[in-house]
């Protein structure tokens, strides 16, 4: 029996990739592969759905340094598909290696997504990923060029698929009539295909270059003020994003006012008087105190503590500085 280790984000494609393989007597596992742009949940839920072994991967900081410097560029926002579906394939190709499956496979369908799923762009993912003979793409088998594990007899290429194109209905025609009812949606839902995520990561990533995995998380923290090119200010919505402040501000400097209720704030940058003074007039003007003449803020973080008095800012001028 054959051994393919599949890509697996939990969408309908790389599920219905994985079932037809399965149909066929091959023994498949997924691979989820986790950054702080997406996660596993999906990939969890389908592969239990289908009785599928899951691994899953932690590839955070070697997945952003791509996203800094993507040799085939981004996507509509921030988004570098091409780079980032051959990393995975390489990644996965090392597991392959090391575990002994025979070959891997994606979801991936032709023409699905006119700038990373078209003929060249399948073509550089696979020569890109350094396993190009060893990537199966089975909903699309069949409208390309033979595979090495179909020519040898590993994989029956007349039970693989010809799909092509953006509409999902032919999928979800064949997930019924397989007998896959209440299917996934499409797409591991990845935050770089997001405008305003990928607006807060542009600008994380021009003011500073050396962000790590960690700084990437507190985009999603809750809202984020550029104050000065040198310094941001990220405020929490609620009490989950609170929480997230809590668990990330390692060293740095939290924020939040002392005698009102509001939302937890957290210094990010280089520290002078003017940088703070706006930070704690945001904060002010989002808490219980927004109506008050002056508000006390306390910054606390590391052996430090300070107090600043401060007006809370006008609503506009706060929004003009908020990236979206």
């Amino acid at each position: 029996m054959s051994k393919a280790l599949g890509l697996m984000s939990g969408g309908l494609d790389s599920t219905l990739a994985a079932m037809a393989l399965q149909r066929q007597g091959i023994e498949v596992t997924g691979i989820s592969f986790v950054t702080p742009f997406f996660g596993s949940k999906k990939a969890k839920a389908a592969a239990e759905r289908i009785c599928v072994p899951l691994i899953v991967q932690e590839i955070s900081t070697v997945h952003l340094q791509m996203v800094k410097q993507p040799k085939y560029g981004y996507g509509r926002n921030m988004n570098p598909c091409i780079d980032c579906h051959a990393m995975m394939f390489r990644l996965a190709g090392e597991i392959m290696q090391k575990e002994g499956f025979d070959f891997l496979f994606s979801g991936e369908v032709l023409g699905q997504r006119p700038m990373s799923q078209n003929a060249n762009a399948l073509r550089s993912v696979a020569s890109y990923s350094d396993h190009k003979d060893l990537v199966l793409r089975p909903l699309s088998a069949k409208r390309l060029p033979i595979t090495p594990m179909e020519e040898s007899g590993l994989v029956d290429r007349e039970q693989l698929l010809d799909f092509q194109g953006r509409s999902r209905r032919p999928q979800q025609a064949l997930a019924v009539a397989w007998g896959f009812h209440d299917f996934p949606s499409s797409g591991g839902g990845c935050l770089l295909t997001e405008a305003g995520f990928s607006n807060q990561l542009r600008d994380l990533l021009q003011h500073d270059p050396q962000a790590g995995p960690n700084d990437v998380e507190l985009l999603k923290a809750g809202r984020q003020f550029r104050l000065s090119p040198t310094a941001k200010l990220v405020l929490g919505r609620n009490q989950a994003d609170n929480d997230l402040i809590h668990e990330l501000a390692k060293e740095q400097t939290k924020l939040h006012c002392r005698k009102f209720n509001g939302p937890l704030g957290l210094f990010c940058g280089e520290q002078n008087q003017d940088d703070l003074e706006k930070a704690a007039a945001i904060l002010a003007s989002y808490g219980k105190g927004k109506e008050e003449a002056q508000v006390e803020v306390l910054f606390t973080g590391g052996e430090k503590e300070f107090e600043l008095t401060v007006a809370p800012m006008a609503r506009q001028l706060s929004r003009e500085m908020m990236l979206s």
